[in-house]
């Protein structure tokens, strides 16, 4: 009986580790940001010189669809065929976190 049960736990478990690189690509899905048309505010909010931040950067596709004003849907449905690009029409903290990565990485 202990040897059922270990085998269906283990099947159980190759069966999640099987399916989670499908469903993390799902959710990993990058967008290309153009962010020059909010550079000076990233450098106010990062206290660097304007020209330390990037033309363009890659974000999840959330954090593209709020500084975008664009549908997240609408995003996820590009980023999933390898096309996702959006303009930024705004900042937040998420997006300030990747140009400061970016920036720290040269």
């Amino acid at each position: 009986m202990k040897r059922i049960a270990s085998t269906i736990a283990s099947l159980a478990a190759a069966s999640l580790l099987a399916s989670s690189p499908a469903a993390f690509a799902q959710q990993s899905g990058l967008v290309n940001v153009d962010i020059k048309n909010v550079a000076n505010n990233i450098a106010q909010n990062l206290k660097v010189d304007v020209s330390q931040i990037p033309v363009t950067v890659q974000v999840p596709v959330d954090v593209a669809a709020t500084v975008c004003g664009v549908a997240a849907n609408v995003l996820g449905t590009q980023a999933a065929a390898g096309n996702a690009t959006c303009t930024a029409t705004s900042t937040n903290t998420a997006l300030n976190q990747v140009v400061q990565s970016q920036i720290k990485k040269g």
